[in-house]
């Protein structure tokens, strides 16, 4: 399989941004739809229905509005990599380009936590941003949470909405 370069989607957040749900790289689905988290079976959407009392089935534009309008916002911690075809094991190591959270973070003074979605997420953030920061990003909790990909079908919606609790918590607050 041959290699892609895959850049990803700006932040879709506001400044009353409470939780930052990060990604790895959005997957070939959501690249194509210009969408986050647009894969049929990718439980994101339906999860933030039950945490965050978003309809799974509303147009894009208007659940990115209600999730943002609930302080939670989304992106990706890699913003231009290499990958052979949609999983997060196929990116190239060593072709990541971070995107810019640490001046992200800088910017969102109502942050309270950082939610990773899925292992490679939290991995890159550890990795790309974490040891560059000082100050407020070392304040905010940050969260590796299981996945919502298809490829991590060994989490069904009702353990990932145990898992992913927390977020929910944290916007309430």
């Amino acid at each position: 399989m041959e290699t892609t370069t895959c850049i990803g989607f700006p932040a879709q957040l506001n400044v009353d941004c409470r939780v930052l749900v990060l990604g790895s790289m959005p997957g070939v689905a959501s690249l194509q739809a210009a969408q986050y988290y647009a894969h049929p079976r990718n439980r994101f959407w339906p999860l933030m229905g039950v945490l965050c009392g978003i309809d799974p089935v509303l147009p894009y534009p208007d659940r990115v509005r209600a999730l943002n309008a609930r302080g939670v916002g989304v992106w990706d911690v890699i913003g231009q990599c290499e990958r052979r075809g949609s999983l997060d094991a196929s990116i190239v190591r060593g072709s990541e380009v971070p995107n810019a959270l640490g001046v992200l973070i800088d910017g969102l003074p109502a942050l309270r936590a950082i939610a990773c979605n899925g292992g490679t997420a939290y991995r890159a953030l550890q990795r790309f941003i974490l040891p560059t920061r000082v100050g407020a990003a070392r304040e905010v909790t940050v969260w590796s949470l299981p996945s919502t990909s298809p490829a991590n079908a060994a989490w069904p919606l009702t353990r990932l909405v145990e898992a992913w609790q927390p977020l929910a918590d944290a916007i309430r607050r």
